[in-house]
């Protein structure tokens, strides 16, 4: 099998194979990717996340250095002292897992605290955890929604979103375009019980911002509610790295606001955070919450202190935004398409999946760490290379990278992009 004439796309269905004949086939696909150096997906690090990455190559077996920019350990608290510090004293007081779901014997008081500081950096009532930040939105929404109510969602939301929504009814709109919103919001305004836009605060793969605002403005004239993803905003955006919400003014105004602990919390998990009924709400109806054990005290314990960390460091942040100005800047300088990039997110749009690849296997052997977006995961006109940044990365790294696209870039013909002095010009405005 030529796995260059192939997406994973083509084998999400095989109407007369069953799962193993399939399993099969998709085998023989991922083998000649591979053989082609063209699977970039589950390098095996050594060193865990960092702006320099110790990996296995999968290509040669052997342990090599990388310029990591595939990272959304934003501020790098993976490996802040704080952060690990704080862990280690609740494993120690506490132990290595919580022994219990939440609604029964696993809530420990370190949870409650938590979540009490967590609706508190957010602007809400109280706030509810969870083990992953896919099940907090795909457990919440198939709580709360039901084939009475509608989901009214931008086009490019996180994949847990969409599956939350498999039990009630959902309607797109295009990616922050407040006219088609309004046009979706006036078909369904007397149709549903319950009508809940979605939208992500920084989009994963553009980086752009959602317009909030302008949101909330259409659904209070609709009559709807808005929940918003703050998985990549929260400790990127705002003033004070709260998200959002802050970064518009509006904490306090956003009817759910979930997130991920996963991202520039640097742990594992997620939340929801709204107002305290709506919370008491899920502890009994959201079988995510329900059937999972509780979070783990390490986790937790760090997360506290990350929290506090947010606040306490704004250095971290500056940092981060410093080198996303420079990247960003120099992109553009150099002609790259970067859509609508705002911030730590660069999405290097080329528009050809196999351009994509051979470009991502060329980074790779230079020693950089990316990752490869192709269709289905984005349109085929819009297959890209993502790369997000962390404040710990230095200008040497940043540079070294730039110097290393701006070859590939001429090589492969995908520069200049004739859009890049507008998206200054935008952004600068």
């Amino acid at each position: 099998m030529d796995s260059t004439k192939y997406s994973l796309a083509d084998f999400a269905y095989i109407p007369d194979q069953d799962l193993m004949q399939r399993a099969h086939t998709i085998s023989e696909y991922l083998s000649d990717a591979r053989a082609k150096h063209h699977m970039q997906y589950r390098r095996v690090s050594v060193s865990g996340s960092g702006p320099i990455m110790t990996v296995i190559d999968p290509y040669t077996g052997e342990l090599r250095e990388m310029i990591y920019m595939a990272s959304n350990d934003y501020l790098n608290l993976t490996r802040h002292p704080r952060t690990i510090q704080a862990g280690m004293e609740a494993l120690q007081k506490y132990g290595t897992g919580a022994g219990s779901v939440p609604l029964l014997g696993g809530t420990f008081d370190i949870h409650v605290a938590l979540e009490k500081e967590v609706a508190a950096f957010k602007g809400c009532e109280d706030a509810i955890l969870y083990t992953s930040g896919f099940g907090s939105n795909a457990g919440t929404l198939l709580a709360l929604l039901q084939k009475d109510d509608i989901a009214v969602l931008d086009q490019y939301v996180h994949a847990s979103i969409v599956d939350g929504c498999k039990n009630t009814n959902v309607r797109y709109f295009r990616h922050n375009n407040m006219e088609h919103l309004e046009k979706v919001l006036s078909t369904v305004k007397d149709k549903y019980r319950t009508k809940l836009i979605i939208v992500d605060g920084v989009y994963s793969m553009d980086g752009d911002i959602a317009p909030l605002p302008d949101i909330v403005n259409l659904a209070k004239q609709y009559g709807a509610y808005v929940m918003i993803d703050e998985a990549h905003a929260t400790g990127v955006i705002g003033d004070n790295g709260r998200g959002t919400p802050e970064y518009y003014h509006m904490e306090g105004q956003i009817d759910i606001v979930a997130g991920t602990f996963s991202k520039a919390l640097g742990c594992v998990g997620g939340f929801i955070a709204s107002n305290s009924e709506l919370v008491d709400m899920l502890h009994f109806y959201s079988r995510a919450y329900m059937f999972s054990t509780a979070p783990t005290p390490q986790v937790t314990g760090s997360l506290r202190e990350a929290l506090k960390v947010i606040v306490d460091e704004p250095q971290l942040r500056e940092k981060l935004w410093d080198n996303i100005r420079y990247f960003r800047r120099n992109l553009l300088d150099l002609g790259f398409n970067i859509g609508n990039s705002q911030t730590a997110i660069f999405p290097i749009i080329i528009g050809d999946d196999l351009k994509v690849r051979e470009i991502s296997r060329r980074l790779h052997e230079y020693g950089v760490y990316v990752n490869p977006v192709e269709y289905p995961a984005v349109s085929r006109n819009l297959s890209r290379v993502r790369i997000s940044l962390t404040a710990a990365h230095t200008r040497e790294q940043l540079d070294t990278v730039l110097n290393i696209l701006e070859k590939l870039g001429r090589e492969y013909d995908i520069m200049p992009f004739k859009g890049a002095k507008e998206q200054e010009t935008e952004s600068a405005s």
